[in-house]
C-alpha cells in the first residue's frame, strides 16, 4: 500500500481565471434547494425515457453554475436526457463578480469558497435525495474547482458515475478511494493537471482495476471544456466533444438504449 498522497491536480492557476464568454441563450431557472442558489434545467428526451429522473450534479468551476458557458453547457447535458442541478458554492460570488476590483485578493476568495463548498454541499446534496427520491439514478460532473467535490461526492451509494473536466484540487488518494465509474476530459497543455500527474492517476486507476475513460486533446489547454476559444477548431471541437462524451459515458451506466448502441444525442453546444 503507498504511503504517498502527492497532488496530482493541482490549486487553481491563471489558466483557471480565463477563456472566451460564448454566445446563446440559456433556458433553465434559478431555483433553491436548502437555501443555496440552484441552476435548474430539466431534461428531455426524444425516445420517451424518463429524463426526470436521471439527476445530474453539477459542480461548476469559478465562474459557477450561472455563468453563461456554463448555463449553456448545462443545458445542452439537459437536452440530452438529462435534468441538470447546478449548486451555486459561491453563493452568488463567482470570482467573475470581482473583474476589475482593486486590491482583490483571489487567494482569500477561493478560501474562502472552499470554506463556503465543504459547508453548503452536504445539505444540499441530502435535500436533493428527499427532493428526487430513492429511485433516481444520479450522476455528478466536475469541472476545474468542482473536482475535488465530485470525487468526494461519487463515494456515496446514490451516485452511479462520475466525469471530471480540466480538474484541479486533486491528490493520489481521490483516485485511490474512487468506488464508481469515473472519466476525465483532459488537455494536452494543462500546468493544473500535467501529462505526468495524468500517467500516475491512470496507473493509480489500471491498479485499482477501476473502470475509467480518459479523453486527451490536442490543440487545447486547461478550460477548452467550458470557456474554450470559439474561433480555434480545436477549441470548438474540445468543447463539443467532451459534453458529448460526459453525457455519453454517464448513458452508459444509465440507459439499457445506450448500453445497446441504440442512443441519439440532440442539441447543439
Amino acid at each position: 500500500m503507498s504511503t504517498t498522497n502527492r497532488v496530482l491536480a493541482g490549486s487553481s492557476g491563471e489558466c483557471c481565471f480565463t477563456g472566451f464568454r460564448h454566445e446563446g441563450t440559456p433556458v433553465g431557472n434559478k431555483i433553491t434547494i436548502a437555501e443555496v442558489p440552484t441552476y435548474f434545467v430539466e431534461g428531455s428526451a426524444k425516445d420517451g425515457s424518463d429524463a426526470q429522473r436521471r439527476i445530474l450534479i453539477f459542480f461548476a468551476d469559478v465562474y459557477g453554475p450561472f455563468y453563461q458557458n456554463n448555463m449553456l453547457v448545462q443545458d445542452f447535458l439537459a437536452q440530452n436526457g438529462f435534468t441538470v442541478l447546478g449548486i451555486d458554492y459561491f453563493m452568488g460570488d463567482p470570482v467573475h463578480s470581482h473583474d476589475g476590483e482593486e486590491g482583490f485578493d483571489r487567494a482569500k476568495w477561493m478560501e474562502k469558497s472552499h470554506k463556503i463548498a465543504h459547508e453548503v454541499i452536504p445539505k444540499w446534496w441530502e435535500a436533493v435525495n428527499i427532493k428526487y427520491g430513492n429511485e433516481a439514478n444520479y450522476c455528478v460532473v466536475g469541472y476545474c474547482f468542482g473536482a475535488k467535490y465530485t470525487m468526494e461526492l461519487s463515494n456515496d451509494d446514490a451516485i452511479v458515475a462520475a466525469a471530471l473536466a480540466h480538474p484541479a484540487f486533486l491528490n493520489e488518494d481521490h483516485f485511490r478511494k474512487i468506488k464508481k465509474p469515473l472519466m476525465l476530459s483532459c488537455a494536452e497543455t494543462d500546468h493544473t493537471f500535467p501529462l505526468q500527474s495524468r500517467r500516475i492517476a491512470e496507473d493509480i486507476l489500471v491498479g485499482r482495476k477501476a473502470q475509467y475513460f480518459f479523453q486527451v486533446f490536442s490543440g487545447v489547454e486547461h478550460g477548452f471544456a467550458s470557456r474554450s476559444d470559439p474561433s480555434s477548431p480545436d477549441g470548438r471541437w474540445g468543447k463539443e466533444q467532451s459534453a458529448h462524451g460526459i453525457a455519453l459515458w454517464f448513458h452508459r451506466f444509465l440507459d439499457e438504449s445506450f448500453q445497446n448502441g441504440k442512443g441519439q444525442f440532440s442539441g447543439k453546444l
